[in-house]
């Protein structure tokens, strides 16, 4: 039986089709980008210099506040330091009735005499040596002790009037009957 050249076509077997297909993306839609104007991008710098200027600064103080030393105890140790005593070691001290030590430096004491502690002729110039020494310790330890300029003794020494709060303390010494004006110390002191 003779198939007709079309039949033969109806029986061809199809295949699989070798093209080979991906799936269909989508692709988002892109949103364009605007560019910033140069003024914009002035502003932006500043501000960021700004900012980080700020935190240089917050830092800064940050170690200054933690390295800092108490101010409390530097008032005092300076307080302590410019209080004064007996002589032994301290920058500011009380010699004699009528000599000081004043950031290191010693100074006679200008408008007073009084009698030397050590080589006292009996108590009684002891006595008097030892409360001129006292009254004077109070009278600076009572304010701002400051130096006047150098005046030279009638014996020749330079000497310095010695002010606390401004007011110099060879009057208050020779009112409290531990010292006497230059030139007038007895002789001996002692009866």
């Amino acid at each position: 039986m003779k198939t007709s050249k079309r039949a033969k076509k109806a029986t061809v077997e199809l295949r699989p089709s070798r093209i080979r297909r991906e799936p269909v993306r989508i692709e988002p839609e892109r949103k364009k980008v605007s560019r910033r104007s140069r003024e914009q991008d002035i502003w932006l710098g500043i501000a960021g210099v700004g900012l980080f200027a700020t935190a240089i600064a917050v830092v800064t103080l940050g170690f200054s506040v933690i390295s800092a030393p108490d101010p409390g105890a530097s008032a005092a140790a300076a307080a302590a330091a410019a209080r004064f005593g007996p002589c032994e070691g301290g920058p500011n001290c009380v010699v004699d009735g009528e000599t000081i030590r004043i950031a290191g430096q010693t100074v006679r004491i200008a408008g007073i005499d009084t009698p030397p502690l050590q080589s006292a002729a009996c108590p009684q110039q002891e006595l008097v040596a030892a409360q001129a020494i006292e009254k004077l310790t109070g009278l600076l330890n009572s304010g701002t002790v400051t130096l006047g300029p150098p005046v030279r003794a009638s014996d020749g020494e330079l000497r310095r009037p010695v002010l606390v709060d401004g007011k110099d303390v060879a009057p208050a010494m020779i009112a409290a009957g531990v010292a006497e004006p230059p030139g007038s110390l007895q002789g001996s002191g002692c009866g």
